[in-house]
């Protein structure tokens, strides 16, 4: 099996910033969450941050959320599926999403 995620470009690998109340109190303590493509992995997620944003992280933590069945307005419907990345920086570091 090959890895594309290698093979994308960095802005294709991130897709955009997770902006939560736990993202922001994460934001505080040097933890940022992203939403990331569905192949991307640790060292080409890590790759992206340092290109995008200029700061090198310490540790990137992956977690992949499961489609979720939903009613809306009496139709059902269904969440999509995402992967997201916890992206750990060093005291002093930060990353201006904004």
């Amino acid at each position: 099996m090959t890895n594309i995620s290698i093979k994308k470009h960095t802005s294709e690998v991130i897709k955009k910033p997770r902006v939560t109340e736990k993202g922001v109190i994460g934001g505080e303590k040097g933890i940022y969450i992203f939403e990331v493509h569905k192949s991307a992995n640790k060292t080409s997620i890590a790759k992206a941050i340092k290109e995008m944003y200029k700061v090198t992280p310490t540790a990137v933590n992956i977690v992949n959320r499961k489609a979720k069945n939903v009613v809306v307005r009496g139709r059902a419907g269904k969440k999509a599926a995402i992967k997201k990345a916890y992206v750990f920086l060093k005291k002093g570091d930060k990353i201006d999403i904004a």
